[in-house]
């Protein structure tokens, strides 16, 4: 596999209208290989599940409803094509990109026939298939590049302007809760430990004082939970997690 001087980063991230993440099926019966892509597909912030046959893939696909699939053409069980054709009886419209040995002119052709978006040949460049599956997902109209503003449920964030409103009311934080705030929201319905918070938030170890998360959160509850249903829940023993109030 070859190297560029292109990041993850030099990309537009992608994310639901909603600001949860893009997910992604990675299909492939060599383990290795599944996880460098899914590797490089977080380094996106996509949310990646792997399977490692047919049947598999199809159960995973049903239960995470991906908005792209990756599928190797060779698997146990069903191959990439018969996954893709069982797939899009319930998600007609998923993106798929085939992985394959399989590198002649008509194994392309035949791999677009039954359905494929794209068609990438093993070895691969890693940053190629991540550009090409970018591509996919912004042709496919299911996310929004990054902006500046994010919303979840009626909780609405600028980071330019660094103004917060709920419900329409304006909502005045320090440059710490913001940060909290924003790091909640980029990650909306996932339960983020004390430790994932004083990592994105705070940059370093707290000297062990996991607390400062508690009284943060405590601080960001009276004043995006007052008077309205509550967005921020404690989940025991885990975390925190951010989700529109029901």
């Amino acid at each position: 596999m070859t190297t560029s001087r292109f990041s993850p980063a030099d990309l537009p991230r992608l994310q639901h209208p909603d600001g949860s993440p893009i997910k992604a099926l990675v299909v492939d019966d060599e383990p290795t290989l599944a996880e460098l892509v899914t590797m490089g597909l977080r380094m996106l912030h996509w949310d990646v599940k792997t399977a490692h046959d047919g049947p598999s893939a199809v159960q995973a696909a049903r239960a995470e409803m991906p908005d792209v699939l990756i599928l190797d053409w060779m698997l146990p069980g069903y191959d990439g094509p018969e996954v893709l054709e069982k797939v899009r009886l319930f998600l007609p419209d998923v993106p798929a990109m085939f992985l394959t040995a399989k590198d002649t002119v008509d194994d392309r052709i035949e791999g677009l026939a039954k359905g494929g978006d794209d068609y990438v040949t093993k070895p691969f460049s890693l940053e190629e298939v991540l550009i090409r599956l970018h591509r996919l997902v912004s042709r496919s109209g299911a996310a929004t590049a990054d902006s500046a503003e994010m919303v979840v449920g009626d909780l609405i964030m600028n980071t330019d302007s660094r103004e917060v409103h709920r419900a329409g009311d304006e909502v005045v934080l320090t440059a710490t809760e913001f940060d909290l705030l924003r790091y909640l929201m980029e990650n909306p319905r996932r339960v983020l430990s004390k430790t994932q918070i004083l990592n994105a938030v705070w940059n370093y170890d707290f000297g062990g004082q996991a607390n400062i998360v508690e009284l943060y959160i405590s601080y960001l509850r009276k004043k995006i939970d007052a008077g309205h249903e509550a967005m921020i829940h404690t989940v025991r023993g885990a975390g925190y997690v951010l989700k529109p109030a029901a």
